[in-house]
């Protein structure tokens, strides 16, 4: 039954878009990280990533990660401008010494903004932490 499903939450994990200077095309870039702040490594992420807005909806990427290191981080995926209009979710699911975990985060419209920036953990970045 419903009420037999114990649900963990996640804790030490988390989603931010960070502002980098790309070199190759010499201008500056949102990228998405998954970030770990736990002291044990989680394993077998998988990312789902869609925008939407009404009826405005983007195309679905799917992300997998075998293995994301303790107190780590890793690139997902490079934002673009035009996505900022609209609601960023990213659905993460994972295994960890707690078992098998999911949190869907989002970035609601116009909330990646460089004046939004905050110290990350993990990262030695400022960056936006999804909800």
């Amino acid at each position: 039954m419903k009420k037999d499903i114990k649900i963990t939450p996640v804790e030490g994990v988390y989603v931010a878009a960070v502002l980098e200077y790309n070199k190759d095309f010499q201008m500056d870039d949102w990228n998405v990280y998954v970030i770990n702040e736990n002291l044990y490594p989680i394993e077998t992420v998988l990312i789902v990533s869609k925008g939407f807005e009404g009826k405005k909806i983007t195309t679905t990427f799917r992300h997998n990660l075998k293995l994301l290191p303790a107190k780590s981080y890793a690139k997902v995926e490079l934002l673009q401008p035009d996505l900022f209009e609209i609601n960023n979710e990213f659905s993460v699911s994972f295994f960890s010494e707690k078992g098998f975990l999911h949190h869907n985060f989002l970035f609601p419209k116009r909330s990646i903004d460089e004046a939004n920036r905050k110290e990350l953990p993990i990262m030695k970045e400022k960056g936006i932490l999804a909800q």
